[in-house]
């Protein structure tokens, strides 16, 4: 994983790199995105916070099986840091793989986290791990996040409370389905 970029016509996704936390904890340190990640995710109360969760992250990357990761989502144009995006097993088994995504507020509505999306739905089944399915999460009030894997092209398939104890709706995604005419991923 380490050293991996995807690109997108709008986006760059790169691994965290530890100067990434002061432009990161306006997106993790907000409670419009912190209130769906827990409990997988607690929100972030200050930079040296975000910082040891980004070398956290930076860790666990460096150990991860190709396609899996973590990755910075920066605007192609600016280099400006705006998200992130992640594909990580499932708890509690770990045999199904999660895509999730996480954007800066005031970048809500433009497509970019579908977009994101939908590029690591791309680096996943193009690897050759032999990934044939990739789900979302997803807690039953968060709507941005549901029309959110509806646009990377997920279908809702249900929901279930085997995933962080939580009920959650399920959108799954699966290698046949991908929409080739989506944003392009290329990996470099």
């Amino acid at each position: 994983m380490e050293g991996s970029r995807i690109t997108t016509p709008r986006l760059t996704l790169r691994p965290w790199a530890p100067g990434d936390a002061e432009a990161a904890l306006p997106v993790y340190g907000v409670d419009k995105v912190s209130r769906w990640l827990a409990p997988a995710l607690e929100p972030v109360s200050d930079l040296a916070a975000m910082e040891r969760l980004i070398a956290r992250w930076m860790t666990e990357s460096s150990t991860l099986e190709p396609p899996q990761g973590r990755w910075a989502i920066s605007l192609r144009e600016t280099g400006e840091l705006i998200g992130g995006v992640a594909l990580l097993p499932l708890p509690p088994f770990g045999s199904d793989l999660e895509i999730g995504w996480q954007l800066a507020p005031d970048l809500w509505g433009l497509g970019l986290a579908a977009e994101a999306g939908h590029a690591v739905a791309h680096q996943a089944f193009e690897s050759e791990a032999g990934v044939e399915e990739l789900f979302a999460v997803v807690r039953p009030r968060n709507r941005r996040g549901a029309a959110t894997a509806r646009r990377v092209g997920m279908e809702w398939v249900g929901e279930t409370e085997k995933y962080y104890n939580l009920s959650l709706q399920v959108y799954r995604l699966r290698k046949g389905d991908l929409d080739a005419s989506g944003p392009t991923a290329v990996m470099r």
